[in-house]
């Protein structure tokens, strides 16, 4: 793990001595125990671990959706600790895509309007927003379906139209909490292949949580978590 240069130029995520507990006295659970590590922009990490290891709780720190007992965060070249709610916000907002592993589209939406959600809420204009929108579908392979609901769509398709959701407002960082959780192999090889692609073209970072094995492979660095300790090989 390279610690030079400076965070804002080199580093995305830099994760320093961070612990997490739930609960308090003999029945607390320690989800994290001193975690750090960094992802250096524009690679494709995978986070491992069985149930429990604490991937989804280090997923809610780093995407400021929960705060550390101890420790720092810095995402993008932002302490998350001096940011505030609103800054939290704004930083979810604007530098951050969420993919989760139960697609979280909205079944009322067409794919097209699932996609423009995050672009309404910074009040994008609409030529800018019908433009992304259609630029995003056509990245995952999804432009003869912008007018079709998630009842509609496969599963496969739904994770497509999320990572596109995820990517509407131009993020610094992608978190994928089991993003394949829900899909075949063949599909979960698919989808993760084409995250692995929009790093690349749309030079973003990526912060993925799986435990299939057979999707490690196409990671850049894989990291281990165990018991809420990062492993080290």
């Amino acid at each position: 793990m390279s610690r030079s240069g400076t965070v804002a130029t080199e580093t995305m995520v830099r994760v320093e001595n961070v612990h997490r507990s739930y609960g308090s006295g003999a029945t607390a659970v320690h989800a994290l125990r001193g975690v750090s590590f960094d992802v250096p922009r524009g690679e494709l990490v995978a986070l491992k671990g069985r149930s429990g290891s604490g991937k989804t709780t280090l997923l809610n720190l780093v995407g400021g959706l929960d705060e550390p007992d101890e420790g720092r965060i810095t995402v993008d070249g932002l302490d998350l600790s001096g940011l505030g709610e609103d800054g939290l916000l704004e930083l979810r907002r604007d530098r951050i895509g969420f993919v989760f592993q139960s697609f979280g589209l909205i079944p009322i939406l067409t794919a097209a309007e699932n996609v423009g959600v995050p672009m309404r809420l910074r009040r994008a204009a609409p030529r800018l927003r019908e433009e992304r929108v259609e630029l995003l579908l056509s990245l995952v392979g999804l432009a003869d379906h912008a007018a079709q609901r998630p009842g509609e769509l496969s599963g496969g398709q739904q994770q497509r139209v999320a990572i596109a959701r995820a990517l509407a407002n131009n993020p610094s960082l992608l978190i994928a909490d089991e993003p394949t959780g829900q899909l075949d192999a063949e599909t979960g090889i698919a989808v993760m292949e084409l995250l692995r692609a929009v790093v690349r073209s749309e030079r973003v970072t990526a912060l993925v949580a799986t435990h299939d094995a057979a999707l490690l492979d196409l990671a850049d660095r894989v990291l281990e978590l165990s018991d809420g300790e990062i492993v080290e090989h």
